[in-house]
């Protein structure tokens, strides 16, 4: 029995710990704070990229499963096993669900993490950041801001000039090639 009681007084010391612990995390500070879910479209951007809304039944039948678990069920594909994870052709990455520019290929850069990077999206307003506390880890998931998908994650270890690491599923994109 006192085991017991020793264990749950730690387990509730660590959840306490944790709690007070947490907003000392730079990365998430810096990435969140600078951005919030209720980011809104500039006014220029607003007839170009209407929001998309649809059933998910809808989205079932767009995507393929893969596009489908990753844009809509939050998941992930395995490092380094991506379409584009080493994929550096000039051009321009689109949302695989509804076709947004998101991330050029000269702000691509290779980190080793196994899945594309980027240090920038091409519009800031294309993108909707979002707390992340899944798995146990503070996280800023990054979302297509026109239909809601999700890309991926944004952490702070990246190159200049931004200083982040936009890590992007492939599943979640398409290509689009910008011929010479």
């Amino acid at each position: 029995m006192n085991k017991i009681i020793y264990v749950f007084i730690v387990i509730v010391a660590g959840v306490i710990l944790w709690l007070l612990l947490e907003p000392t995390y730079p990365e998430h500070k810096r990435i969140f704070n600078n951005h919030s879910e209720s980011d809104t479209l500039n006014p220029k951007e607003k007839n170009m990229e209407q929001k998309i809304i649809k059933t998910e039944e809808e989205w079932k039948k767009e995507l393929t499963p893969e596009e489908y678990n990753i844009l809509r069920e939050k998941g992930t594909e395995r490092p380094f096993t991506g379409k584009y994870w080493d994929h550096f052709e000039i051009g321009i990455y689109i949302c695989a669900a509804c076709g947004a520019e998101l991330f050029a290929s000269d702000t691509k850069f290779e980190s080793s993490c196994g899945w594309p990077s980027y240090f920038q999206p091409i519009d800031s307003s294309r993108i909707i950041y979002k707390e992340d506390r899944s798995f146990g880890m503070i996280r800023t998931e990054v979302m297509c801001a026109r239909c809601g998908g999700h890309l991926g994650h944004v952490f702070d270890d990246g190159p200049p000039p931004t200083g982040l690491r936009y890590c992007i599923n492939s599943g979640s994109m398409k290509f689009i090639s910008k011929k010479k």
